[in-house]
C-alpha cells in the first residue's frame, strides 16, 4: 500500500489521530445510550462500545493474519490487551475523588474481570499444547467464541440479579440512568454511533498498513512493531472513552469498557486464526507473545484484587493496584524492546 517510510509515518499519525477523535464522541454517544435504552452502562460498556473501540484492533490483526505475518497479528492484539488494563491505572490518575478499583467496583466488573482471564488461558493453553488443526482452524478458537458468549450471558445475569453487591460508600459511584438529556432521539443516537465506528474501524486497518511499512523499512521487530507501535495507537480508543467516561462521572463504563474490550478482543484472536491461511496462528508464532498473555493475566487478576479488597485511597489518591499494573506494564515494554 506504501512505498516509502515518510509516507507510512504520516499515515500512520494521521489514522491514529482520527482514532483518538472518534474515541471521544463514541464515549458520549454510549453513555447516551445507556440511559436512554435501559441497558446500563456495564452492558452498553462490555458490548457496544467495547466492540466499537475494539475494531481497529480487529481491523489491524485480521489485516496482518490474512497477510501472512502471525507475529505482528498476535503482538499487536496482546499488546492492546495489556495497554488496555494500563489504561485503567491512568485512568485512576486523573480521577481524584477515590481509587478508581473502590468507586467503580459492581458485580458485573468483577464477573468481565474472571471472564476475561479465563479466556485468555484458552490461546495461551493452545500455544503450548500440540498443534492439531480442523481444516486450518485450531479447536481454541470456536472454544474461544463458546466461551465469550456464555461469559456475556454471565456478565448480564450479574447486573440484572447479582447474588451479592459491594457495600456503598460515599466514594461509591452507582450506575444511575440520567433524566432529561439532549442528543435527539434514540434512532439519531444509533446513527451516530454507528457512523463513528465505520470510521474507528476504517481508520484502524489504515493503522495496520502504515505499521506494516514502518516495520519494513526500519530496524523495528513485527514483535515491538505489532506489541507496542500498533498496539498502544489502536488502543487509543479505549483511551480516550475511558478518559471522557471518568470526567463524565460514568466510573462502571470506564471500567467494563477496558475489561469488555479485552474480552471482545479474544474474538480478534478466533479471526486471526480463521484469516491465517498457514494454519494454526498459535503455533507461528515466537514465545515473546506467550509472555504478553501471561503479563495480560497477571494484570487483570491484580485489577479483580482491587475492586475486591476496594482501598479507599492510596499515595497521592492513586490505588496500589494501579500503581502495580502500571509498573508491570513498564517493566514488559522494557523487556519486549530489549528482546526484539
Amino acid at each position: 500500500m506504501l512505498d516509502s517510510l515518510t509516507s507510512g509515518v504520516a499515515l500512520f499519525s494521521i489514522a491514529a489521530i482520527v482514532i483518538a477523535m472518534a474515541g471521544t464522541f463514541l464515549s458520549r454517544t454510549a453513555d447516551e445510550l445507556a440511559d436512554k435504552t435501559g441497558l446500563g452502562e456495564a452492558m452498553i460498556g462490555t458490548l457496544l462500545l467495547a466492540g466499537a473501540t475494539s475494531l481497529p484492533d480487529f481491523a489491524a490483526t485480521l489485516s496482518a493474519a490474512v497477510d501472512g505475518r502471525p507475529e505482528l497479528a498476535m503482538s499487536n492484539i496482546f499488546g492492546s490487551i495489556a495497554v488496555n488494563l494500563a489504561f485503567l491505572g491512568v485512568g485512576d490518575i486523573i480521577y481524584r475523588k477515590a481509587n478508581l478499583e473502590h468507586a467503580a467496583a459492581s458485580a458485573a466488573n468483577l464477573t468481565q474481570a474472571a471472564l476475561s482471564i479465563a479466556l485468555l488461558a484458552i490461546p495461551l493453553i493452545a500455544m503450548t499444547a500440540p498443534s492439531v488443526t480442523f481444516g486450518r482452524i485450531h479447536p481454541a478458537t470456536p472454544l474461544i467464541v463458546i466461551a465469550y458468549l456464555f461469559g456475556l450471558r454471565l456478565v448480564r445475569r450479574s447486573q440484572r440479579a447479582p447474588m451479592w453487591s459491594p457495600r456503598m460508600t460515599r466514594q461509591t459511584i452507582e450506575d444511575v440512568p440520567a433524566t432529561g438529556r439532549g442528543g435527539g432521539g434514540l434512532s439519531a443516537l444509533w446513527l451516530k454511533f454507528a457512523g463513528l465506528t465505520a470510521i474507528t474501524a476504517a481508520s484502524g486497518w489504515v493503522l495496520m498498513e502504515a505499521a506494516k511499512t514502518i516495520a519494513d523499512r526500519t530496524a523495528l521487530s513485527e514483535s515491538v512493531a505489532g506489541g507496542v507501535l500498533t498496539a498502544v495507537s489502536t488502543s487509543s480508543p479505549e483511551l480516550v472513552t475511558t478518559i471522557a467516561a471518568i470526567r463524565q462521572g460514568a466510573l462502571t463504563l470506564a471500567v467494563s469498557n477496558i475489561i469488555g474490550t479485552n474480552c471482545f478482543n479474544m474474538l480478534v484472536i478466533a479471526a486471526a486464526d480463521l484469516g491465517y491461511r498457514g494454519g494454526s496462528i498459535y503455533h507461528d508464532i515466537s514465545s515473546l507473545q506467550l509472555l504478553w498473555g501471561l503479563v495480560a493475566i497477571w494484570m487483570t487478576a491484580i485489577l479483580l484484587l482491587g475492586m475486591v479488597r476496594r482501598e479507599t485511597y492510596g499515595i497521592g489518591k492513586i490505588g496500589f493496584e494501579s500503581f502495580l499494573i502500571l509498573s508491570v506494564y513498564a517493566a514488559t515494554l522494557l523487556i519486549m524492546i530489549a528482546a526484539g
